[in-house]
Formats: C-alpha cells, sequence, structure tokens
C-alpha cells in the first residue's frame, strides 16, 4: 500500500522488492539500468512493476552502499575550463545525454582545482579540459591514475600515460578557416584570444595561421586589423565591436573560436554591417551555436566530436574499454555557413 505522512522510513532496496512481490536481486538489476537487455535480464513486465513500486514508494538508490557494494560511483565529473564557452557547454551536453542513457550523474567542475576536487568525490570517470604543459600538473595526472582515478584528457600536446588523451589539434583547421577566406577577401582581421598572441612568437597557436597565411598571400596586415579578448564572450564583443568600427575595418574577421565569431556577427548586426557582404565572418570550433546564429556560422572542426568524445568518456565510466590509456584523434573540416556566402542575397 502507499506510504502515509507518518511514514518517515527512508524507502529501502527490500521495500520495494516486496512491493513489487519480486527477489531484491531483481530490483538491484533493474534499477542498474540492465533491464530489457538482449538475451537476459527482467521481463519487460517484472521491470514495469519494479520500477511502478520504486515510484510509488519515492524509493532513491542509495549511491554510497552501491559504491562500496559495486566499487563504482556512477559520478561523471567533467573539469571545464570556460563554461561560458559554446565548446564546453556542448561537451557536458553531449557527455550528460549519454550518462542518462546509463544511469551516470554528471559533475561539472567550473574551472576550479581539478585535483583537490577529484582528492575529494569518487567519480568513475573525470573528463579534465585545459590541464596545462607543466611537469607538475602532469605529475598530479599521473598521481590520479595511481590511485585507480581513470581519466580523459583533453590535449594537443600531452600523450597517454596511463590516462586517455583525446586530440583534436586545430591548427590544420585554422589553415583551412585562413585559405577559405583568402579565396574571397584580403583585407582580413583576426580576433584572437590573448594568450594566443602572447604566445605566438615562442608557440604555434591559432593566431599563428592567420599570421604566416596573409604572409603568404603577400598581404600587409594593418596593426588594426588584430583584436584580442579575454576569456568571457562579453570581451570577445568588445573587440569585434573595436575591431569593425575604425576607419580602415577589414571587410572579413578570422576568429579563434566559434564564440568569438558569435560576437563578432552580432557586433556587426549592430554597427548596421551586413554579415558576410560588409564583413565576413569564420570561427574555429564547429560547436552546435555556430548553427543558431543568423546568418550561419562558417565555421571548422571535427565532424560529431561531441558526440565521440562522450562515448570515449561513458565507456570508460562503464568499464566498457579496459585497455590502458589510448590516444584518440580527431581531424579537422570546414562547415560552410552563410557568415562567408558572398553569393546569397544581400540583405540588412
Amino acid at each position: 500500500m502507499p506510504r502515509t505522512k507518518n511514514d518517515s522510513r527512508r524507502p529501502t532496496l527490500r521495500m520495494v522488492a516486496e512491493r513489487a512481490g519480486v527477489s531484491t536481486a531483481t530490483v538491484s538489476y533493474v534499477l542498474s539500468g540492465r533491464a530489457g537487455a538482449s538475451g537476459a535480464g527482467a521481463a519487460e513486465a517484472t521491470a514495469a512493476r519494479v520500477l511502478a513500486a520504486a515510484e510509488e514508494l519515492n524509493y532513491r538508490p542509495n549511491s554510497a552502499a552501491r559504491a562500496i557494494r559495486t566499487g563504482r560511483s556512477g559520478m561523471v565529473q567533467l573539469s571545464l575550463h570556460m563554461l561560458s564557452d559554446p565548446w564546453s557547454l556542448a561537451v557536458a551536453d553531449a557527455v550528460n545525454v549519454e550518462a542518462n542513457r546509463h544511469g551516470l550523474t554528471t559533475l561539472i567542475l567550473a574551472d576550479g582545482d581539478w585535483h583537490a576536487a577529484l582528492d575529494r568525490v569518487e567519480s568513475d570517470v573525470a573528463y579534465l579540459d585545459g590541464v596545462g604543459l607543466d611537469e607538475a600538473a602532469t605529475q598530479k595526472l599521473r598521481d590520479l591514475v595511481s590511485r585507480g582515478q581513470r581519466l580523459v584528457v583533453f590535449s594537443e600536446h600531452l600523450e597517454p600515460q596511463g590516462f586517455d588523451v583525446v586530440r583534436s589539434d586545430a591548427i590544420p583547421g585554422c589553415e583551412i578557416a585562413m585559405d577559405h577566406l583568402l579565396e574571397r577577401r584580403t583585407a582580413i582581421g583576426c580576433l584572437a584570444a590573448e594568450g594566443a598572441v602572447r604566445l605566438a612568437p615562442t608557440q604555434v597557436t591559432r593566431y599563428t595561421p592567420y599570421v604566416e597565411k596573409m604572409a603568404a598571400a603577400g598581404i600587409e596586415v594593418d596593426p588594426r586589423w588584430v583584436e584580442t579578448y579575454a576569456e568571457t564572450q562579453a570581451s570577445a564583443f568588445a573587440a569585434a565591436v573595436r575591431l569593425l568600427s575604425g576607419e580602415n575595418r577589414p571587410d572579413a574577421i578570422y576568429a579563434t573560436t566559434d564564440f568569438a565569431a558569435i560576437a563578432a556577427i552580432n557586433a556587426a548586426h549592430m554597427l548596421g554591417l551586413r554579415v558576410p557582404h560588409d564583413v565576413a565572418v569564420i570561427g574555429v570550433g564547429n560547436t552546435p551555436d555556430a548553427r543558431l546564429i543568423a546568418p550561419t556560422l562558417t565555421t571548422v572542426g571535427p565532424t560529431d566530436f561531441y558526440e565521440r568524445q562522450a562515448r570515449i568518456i561513458i565507456d570508460r565510466a562503464l568499464g566498457v574499454d579496459d585497455r590502458p590509456g589510448r590516444l584518440h584523434e580527431f581531424e579537422w573540416s570546414l562547415f560552410p555557413g552563410g557568415s562567408t556566402d558572398l553569393d546569397a542575397p544581400a540583405t540588412r
């Protein structure tokens, strides 16, 4: 019978089993998400009774007890360097969708101390973006691996050392983006992250293809064609406004991220400029937001990156892939949109 208001006991697995008329093992099997598997498991009618009983009793699994019993926490941790970036949001959304399919919970660490967080909270897998290249960061990764923590690290430079590395080298894609613009325009400006410009003299960054491609085309870059932004959308928008408000403004913009490219389109609209006819814009990343703006954003990036990466992460969480850390590489392509389509009808 349904619980009464005076019944303050926390529902247990045994209570669900009694209500559904099955064993506790069957309840555990159904609530783990494994019911209905081909060739085994509980019948659909039995699974339905268990789920109905759990709902009536408002039963919630005891995650601590499950972790002790199974050695798994049911938790997936994501450490994302810049949560407001459409790239990070797309990563989080794809992982959350895949995690929910398998009854896992996603916990997001927004630009925090990932090493300290992983010390405090058990997780079946942790995904790390923006780990850093210094030896101290690498040693933290080794330390976590030595304690049994499964890791998937997004990095264009690290090699697997007991953890998975997702590598999506942006530089070839950035070169494709510049080639695409140079086929259409020559007065090309650049919206670049501050760090990319600062490091460019000694390291290859997303700013490097802009400098090299313009030089190879014999085009002298006006210093007023380059603006930098901090890692916020407001900063990117302000930089785009500066870039497009000058007397000698460029008629095309290469932005080193999609969110900066989207900011450039919004800035152009505010200034009364037509995209792409007054200013063509291309971004980097192939984020879902590239298709949600008008005109749609031309961008470069890997195909189906977010869904494929999510499966790598969740497979590690579930123990589907028990091999040592692997390298997963994603190649980049051009995804044309309206922001560089000069043949489209010009509308204001």
